[in-house]
């Protein structure tokens, strides 16, 4: 009797020795189980964090080199607006070179719009072509930009033709000598000081250090 109770003792300490580690078991899975799941749920909330931080800063990119394709005999032409009259009567005069398309009203001296970051811009000094022996003398950017009126001066060459429209009148230069000077702030301007002149100033194509001058002389 005493061997049997002692066997039905050994058997329920078995029992809840298995009961024990089976236990023990599932509470590892368990927190295997979560510590998984945890450290996913931190691993993706630290990618976001990371993508949002990559978001608030620049991007940047280096060594990368890319050329542009080389057109040949390709003829740019400006591009006119469509359904709009511009009225030329509110400018002090209007500045043309059929050969290039260009057409652009100009301000007087004294005129807040006399600004070469607005429109092609009358140096102080000029004399209007009714003035006999004296210098219009125009200046206006090249390049890109949309301000950049005297974009194809370089198309330009000696013989060609400016009109100047002033006080209701149509003057005709012809273009007799182009040059260059240093871009230094100060522009040298040689001339026939008999002739009533025309001079157009504008940065030189394809060059940072020089702008170019062009002198036409009124010929009707």
């Amino acid at each position: 009797m005493q061997m049997l109770n002692q066997f039905k003792l050994s058997n329920r300490v078995k029992k809840s020795q298995v009961l024990t580690i089976g236990s023990l078991f599932i509470f590892v899975g368990f927190i295997f189980l979560t510590f998984n799941y945890f450290l996913k749920l931190r691993d993706e909330v630290y990618s976001d964090m990371k993508i949002a931080m990559m978001d608030d800063e620049p991007v940047k990119i280096e060594n990368v080199v890319e050329e542009a394709p080389v057109l040949e005999n390709v003829e740019v032409e400006e591009e006119k607006p469509t359904n709009y009259v511009v009225d030329y009567s509110k400018y002090f005069g209007v500045l043309e070179i059929p050969k290039i398309g260009l057409k652009r009203g100009f301000y007087n001296v004294d005129n807040r719009y006399n600004n070469i970051q607005y429109n092609v811009t009358m140096a102080n000094g000029s004399t209007m072509p009714d003035v006999h022996g004296g210098n219009l003398i125009l200046m206006a950017h090249s390049g890109d930009a949309y301000i950049s009126y005297f974009a194809y001066l370089w198309r330009l060459n000696i013989g060609d033709s400016a009109f100047v429209t002033y006080n209701g009148y149509r003057y005709e230069y012809r273009i007799v000598d182009i040059y260059e000077v240093p871009k230094n702030g100060i522009v040298r301007i040689r001339r026939n000081l008999g002739q009533t002149t025309l001079t157009m100033i504008t940065c030189t194509k394809n060059n940072d250090y020089t702008q170019t001058v062009y002198i036409s002389e009124l010929v009707g």
